[in-house]
């Protein structure tokens, strides 16, 4: 197992991203019951122009290193927004999302922030009880069309003193 920043420079680099993004968020696209979701749509191009910076969770089976997880942020400021959580379902309940969110919040701890967003489906059990066990809080919910309810946390940083 390693978590790697994820080179995101070829069509088969952001391919291989895709095919695990659209198995992850087809299993959230159900959790809420909504099947419209962003992440459903993206292609390669707005890939290649998202702001945001990916890392990737692989593990090694048999000859084949796989890309079996991933997230994505993008900080302006102290703030960091977690953009994309995503675990291929055949590797759910393994740590992997917690595996990557704590990697995301000890770097960017390192690295002056005070405040951690992430927004996800309030129907996604996982990922609401993942997002709480490490100190987020519910800062808001709110419907969008077509009554999907979604939940934004938030999580202050480490303060350091000087």
């Amino acid at each position: 197992m390693s978590i790697e920043s994820l080179p995101l420079h070829t069509n088969e680099e952001i391919l291989h991203l895709l095919a695990l993004q659209i198995a992850s968020y087809r299993v959230e696209a159900e959790l809420i019951g909504f099947e419209d979701i962003p992440p459903l749509k993206d292609g390669i191009q707005s890939i290649r122009e998202a702001e945001e910076t990916f890392y990737g969770y692989y593990v090694q089976e048999e000859n084949e290193r796989k890309l079996v997880g991933a997230i994505s942020y993008s900080r302006e400021g102290c703030v960091v927004t977690i953009c994309r959580m995503m675990v291929h379902p055949h590797f759910f309940r393994r740590g992997i999302a917690r595996a990557l969110l704590e990697h995301i919040l000890q770097k960017q701890e390192n690295n002056g922030v005070q405040l951690f967003i992430v927004s996800t489906g309030t129907a996604n059990l996982p990922a609401t009880q993942l997002y709480q066990s490490f100190g987020f809080t519910v800062k808001r919910v709110f419907t969008v069309p077509p009554g999907v309810s979604l939940t934004t946390f938030e999580r202050p940083g480490v303060i350091r003193e000087k």
